[in-house]
Protein backbone atom coordinates (compact mmCIF):
# COMPACT_ATOMS: atom_id res chain seq x y z
CA UNK A 1 0.00 0.00 0.00
CA UNK A 2 1.21 3.58 -0.88
CA UNK A 3 1.94 5.62 2.33
CA UNK A 4 1.99 9.06 0.26
CA UNK A 5 -1.39 9.81 2.17
CA UNK A 6 0.14 9.90 5.75
CA UNK A 7 3.15 11.60 5.33
CA UNK A 8 3.30 15.17 6.69
CA UNK A 9 4.96 17.71 4.17
CA UNK A 10 5.63 20.95 4.38
CA UNK A 11 3.30 23.43 3.29
CA UNK A 12 4.07 25.60 -0.06
CA UNK A 13 3.21 29.00 0.62
CA UNK A 14 0.20 30.62 -0.61
CA UNK A 15 0.77 32.93 -2.96
CA UNK A 16 -0.98 36.50 -2.87
CA UNK A 17 -4.21 35.85 -4.83
CA UNK A 18 -4.50 32.40 -4.85
CA UNK A 19 -7.77 30.86 -5.13
CA UNK A 20 -9.28 28.32 -3.15
CA UNK A 21 -8.55 25.33 -5.53
CA UNK A 22 -5.02 27.46 -6.15
CA UNK A 23 -4.06 26.75 -2.55
CA UNK A 24 -5.23 23.21 -2.36
CA UNK A 25 -4.15 21.65 -5.84
CA UNK A 26 -1.30 23.46 -7.00
CA UNK A 27 1.30 21.48 -5.24
CA UNK A 28 0.58 17.61 -6.69
CA UNK A 29 2.40 16.90 -3.12
CA UNK A 30 -0.37 18.32 -1.47
CA UNK A 31 -3.17 16.29 -3.23
CA UNK A 32 -2.83 13.16 -1.93
CA UNK A 33 -2.88 14.99 2.10
CA UNK A 34 -5.81 16.63 0.84
CA UNK A 35 -8.25 13.80 -0.47
CA UNK A 36 -7.45 11.90 2.77
CA UNK A 37 -9.28 14.58 4.78
CA UNK A 38 -11.74 14.98 1.62
CA UNK A 39 -12.41 11.29 2.13
CA UNK A 40 -12.41 11.01 5.80
CA UNK A 41 -14.98 13.88 5.58
CA UNK A 42 -17.38 11.89 3.89
CA UNK A 43 -17.24 8.83 5.47
CA UNK A 44 -18.31 10.78 8.46
CA UNK A 45 -21.18 12.49 6.41
CA UNK A 46 -21.96 9.48 5.13
CA UNK A 47 -22.18 7.76 8.88
CA UNK A 48 -24.54 10.38 10.00
CA UNK A 49 -26.73 10.14 7.08
CA UNK A 50 -27.00 5.89 7.79
CA UNK A 51 -27.47 7.04 11.89
CA UNK A 52 -30.24 9.69 10.62
CA UNK A 53 -32.13 7.41 8.48
CA UNK A 54 -34.82 5.11 8.77
CA UNK A 55 -33.52 1.89 9.61
CA UNK A 56 -30.57 3.36 11.64
CA UNK A 57 -30.63 4.86 15.11
CA UNK A 58 -34.04 5.54 17.36
CA UNK A 59 -32.63 8.56 19.02
CA UNK A 60 -30.95 10.20 16.50
CA UNK A 61 -33.81 10.29 14.19
CA UNK A 62 -35.87 11.81 17.15
CA UNK A 63 -33.24 14.65 17.76
CA UNK A 64 -34.13 18.28 17.12
CA UNK A 65 -31.68 21.57 16.66
CA UNK A 66 -33.36 22.47 19.82
CA UNK A 67 -32.75 18.90 21.66
CA UNK A 68 -29.17 18.72 20.65
CA UNK A 69 -28.37 22.35 22.09
CA UNK A 70 -27.14 20.68 25.49
CA UNK A 71 -24.39 18.43 23.63
CA UNK A 72 -23.23 21.30 21.56
CA UNK A 73 -22.52 23.48 24.82
CA UNK A 74 -21.06 20.69 26.30
CA UNK A 75 -18.73 19.23 23.71
CA UNK A 76 -17.68 23.05 23.46
CA UNK A 77 -16.31 22.83 27.05
CA UNK A 78 -14.84 19.69 27.41
CA UNK A 79 -13.03 20.66 23.59
CA UNK A 80 -11.69 23.82 26.21
CA UNK A 81 -10.90 21.60 28.97
CA UNK A 82 -8.73 19.03 26.45
CA UNK A 83 -6.77 22.47 25.28
CA UNK A 84 -6.07 23.88 28.92
CA UNK A 85 -4.96 20.29 30.15
CA UNK A 86 -3.05 19.60 27.00
CA UNK A 87 -4.33 16.59 26.03
CA UNK A 88 -3.42 15.72 22.62
CA UNK A 89 -5.67 12.70 22.40
CA UNK A 90 -8.46 14.54 24.09
CA UNK A 91 -8.11 17.12 22.03
CA UNK A 92 -8.75 15.07 18.67
CA UNK A 93 -11.53 13.48 20.44
CA UNK A 94 -13.25 16.60 21.33
CA UNK A 95 -12.55 18.17 18.25
CA UNK A 96 -14.51 14.94 16.78
CA UNK A 97 -17.20 15.51 19.22
CA UNK A 98 -17.52 19.34 18.06
CA UNK A 99 -17.58 18.28 14.12
CA UNK A 100 -20.13 15.44 15.23
CA UNK A 101 -22.49 18.14 15.86
CA UNK A 102 -22.06 20.14 12.48
CA UNK A 103 -22.81 17.22 10.73
CA UNK A 104 -25.88 16.47 13.32
CA UNK A 105 -27.36 20.05 13.06
CA UNK A 106 -26.72 20.09 8.98
CA UNK A 107 -28.15 16.29 8.53
CA UNK A 108 -30.93 17.72 10.52
CA UNK A 109 -31.42 21.04 8.91
CA UNK A 110 -31.73 19.08 5.56
CA UNK A 111 -34.72 17.69 6.29
CA UNK A 112 -36.77 21.30 6.64
CA UNK A 113 -39.46 21.66 4.29
CA UNK A 114 -39.14 25.25 4.40
CA UNK A 115 -35.52 26.05 4.30
CA UNK A 116 -33.27 22.99 3.97
CA UNK A 117 -29.42 23.36 3.82
CA UNK A 118 -26.87 20.80 4.31
CA UNK A 119 -23.37 20.25 5.25
CA UNK A 120 -22.30 21.81 2.03
CA UNK A 121 -24.17 24.79 1.89
CA UNK A 122 -22.55 25.20 5.56
CA UNK A 123 -18.87 24.56 4.45
CA UNK A 124 -19.57 26.44 1.11
CA UNK A 125 -21.26 29.41 3.14
CA UNK A 126 -18.22 29.18 5.47
CA UNK A 127 -15.67 29.16 3.02
CA UNK A 128 -16.89 32.38 0.74
CA UNK A 129 -17.02 34.16 4.08
CA UNK A 130 -13.67 33.40 5.57
CA UNK A 131 -12.59 34.37 1.28
CA UNK A 132 -14.59 37.22 1.55
CA UNK A 133 -13.51 38.72 5.36
CA UNK A 134 -9.76 38.03 4.78
CA UNK A 135 -9.20 39.91 1.16
CA UNK A 136 -5.62 40.10 2.13
CA UNK A 137 -4.72 36.88 1.50
CA UNK A 138 -7.27 35.87 -1.35
CA UNK A 139 -8.11 39.05 -3.33
CA UNK A 140 -5.29 39.71 -6.01
CA UNK A 141 -4.57 43.09 -4.99
CA UNK A 142 -4.68 42.24 -1.78
CA UNK A 143 -2.10 44.23 1.19
CA UNK A 144 1.59 43.11 0.52
CA UNK A 145 2.25 44.07 4.64
CA UNK A 146 -0.77 44.02 7.10
CA UNK A 147 -0.77 43.27 11.15
CA UNK A 148 -3.14 41.98 13.20
CA UNK A 149 -4.17 44.90 14.40
CA UNK A 150 -5.34 45.83 10.65
CA UNK A 151 -6.86 42.15 10.33
CA UNK A 152 -8.92 42.64 12.82
CA UNK A 153 -10.23 46.20 12.23
CA UNK A 154 -11.18 45.43 8.74
CA UNK A 155 -13.04 41.84 10.01
CA UNK A 156 -15.16 44.01 12.15
CA UNK A 157 -15.61 46.77 8.96
CA UNK A 158 -16.66 43.80 6.75
CA UNK A 159 -18.77 42.41 9.06
CA UNK A 160 -21.02 45.49 10.12
CA UNK A 161 -21.35 45.95 5.97
CA UNK A 162 -22.58 42.10 5.98
CA UNK A 163 -25.09 42.82 8.96
CA UNK A 164 -26.86 45.73 8.25
CA UNK A 165 -29.53 45.18 11.34
CA UNK A 166 -26.77 45.30 13.58
CA UNK A 167 -26.91 49.10 14.15
CA UNK A 168 -24.83 48.43 17.81
CA UNK A 169 -21.17 47.47 18.42
CA UNK A 170 -22.42 45.41 21.14
CA UNK A 171 -25.18 43.48 18.62
CA UNK A 172 -24.19 39.71 18.15
CA UNK A 173 -22.97 39.24 21.57
CA UNK A 174 -25.15 35.99 22.39
CA UNK A 175 -27.67 36.25 25.71
CA UNK A 176 -27.01 32.98 26.24
CA UNK A 177 -23.28 33.14 26.82
CA UNK A 178 -21.70 32.90 30.56
CA UNK A 179 -22.37 35.74 32.74
CA UNK A 180 -18.32 36.56 32.95
CA UNK A 181 -17.40 35.48 29.29
CA UNK A 182 -20.43 38.09 27.90
CA UNK A 183 -19.49 40.71 30.12
CA UNK A 184 -16.02 40.60 28.88
CA UNK A 185 -17.01 39.75 25.10
CA UNK A 186 -19.23 43.06 25.83
CA UNK A 187 -16.19 45.31 27.08
CA UNK A 188 -13.47 44.38 24.34
CA UNK A 189 -16.25 45.10 22.09
CA UNK A 190 -17.26 48.82 23.27
CA UNK A 191 -13.32 49.30 24.02
CA UNK A 192 -12.96 48.82 20.55
CA UNK A 193 -15.36 50.69 19.73
CA UNK A 194 -14.41 53.87 21.70
CA UNK A 195 -17.23 53.79 24.62
CA UNK A 196 -15.80 53.14 27.45
CA UNK A 197 -15.31 56.73 27.96
CA UNK A 198 -19.00 57.54 27.62
CA UNK A 199 -20.40 54.07 29.67
CA UNK A 200 -16.98 52.77 31.83
CA UNK A 201 -17.81 50.36 33.38
CA UNK A 202 -17.80 50.12 37.60
CA UNK A 203 -14.20 50.74 39.28
CA UNK A 204 -13.39 47.59 41.51
CA UNK A 205 -14.35 48.41 45.08
CA UNK A 206 -12.28 47.34 48.39
CA UNK A 207 -13.35 43.49 48.86
CA UNK A 208 -14.59 43.70 52.13
CA UNK A 209 -17.00 46.59 50.54
CA UNK A 210 -18.47 43.88 48.00
CA UNK A 211 -18.68 41.00 50.00
CA UNK A 212 -19.32 42.44 53.61
CA UNK A 213 -22.65 41.46 55.63
CA UNK A 214 -24.06 44.79 53.97
CA UNK A 215 -23.60 43.41 50.20
CA UNK A 216 -26.57 43.33 47.91
CA UNK A 217 -27.18 41.88 44.49
CA UNK A 218 -26.52 45.08 43.08
CA UNK A 219 -23.01 45.68 44.98
CA UNK A 220 -21.83 41.73 43.85
CA UNK A 221 -22.84 42.73 40.55
CA UNK A 222 -21.07 45.82 39.90
CA UNK A 223 -17.65 44.32 41.71
CA UNK A 224 -17.71 41.29 39.67
CA UNK A 225 -18.31 43.65 35.97
CA UNK A 226 -15.19 45.68 37.86
CA UNK A 227 -13.06 42.51 37.79
CA UNK A 228 -13.82 42.02 34.60
CA UNK A 229 -13.02 45.62 33.29
CA UNK A 230 -10.53 45.24 34.93
CA UNK A 231 -9.18 41.57 33.13
CA UNK A 232 -9.81 43.21 30.03
CA UNK A 233 -7.45 46.09 30.92
CA UNK A 234 -4.64 44.18 31.86
CA UNK A 235 -5.35 41.76 28.95
CA UNK A 236 -6.25 38.58 30.88
CA UNK A 237 -9.23 36.47 30.29
CA UNK A 238 -10.99 36.59 33.13
CA UNK A 239 -13.24 33.64 32.23
CA UNK A 240 -10.17 31.01 31.99
CA UNK A 241 -8.61 33.09 35.29
CA UNK A 242 -11.79 32.07 37.26
CA UNK A 243 -11.62 28.66 35.69
CA UNK A 244 -8.03 28.07 36.39
CA UNK A 245 -8.61 29.75 40.34
CA UNK A 246 -11.74 27.34 40.67
CA UNK A 247 -9.64 24.29 39.61
CA UNK A 248 -6.65 25.38 42.27
CA UNK A 249 -9.43 25.70 44.72
CA UNK A 250 -11.41 22.60 43.96
CA UNK A 251 -7.61 20.33 44.52
CA UNK A 252 -7.46 21.87 47.44
CA UNK A 253 -11.12 20.98 48.73
CA UNK A 254 -10.53 17.47 47.13
CA UNK A 255 -6.78 16.99 49.58
CA UNK A 256 -8.99 17.96 52.60
CA UNK A 257 -11.67 15.65 51.99
CA UNK A 258 -8.48 12.84 51.96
Amino acid sequence: MALRSTVRRPRRRPHRGDTLTDVTTRDPGEVPLTARQAAALARAVAVMDRLRSPGGCPWYAVQTHASLLPYAVEEAHELVEAVEAGDRAGLREELGDVLLQVLFHARVAAEDEADPFDVADVADALVAKLVRRNPHVFAADGDAEIDVAAVLERWEVLKRAEKPTRTSALDGVPATMGALARAQKLLARADQAGLLAAAPPPTVPPPTAAVGAAATDQGLGDALLGLVAAAHRAGVDAEAALRRATATWESAARRAED
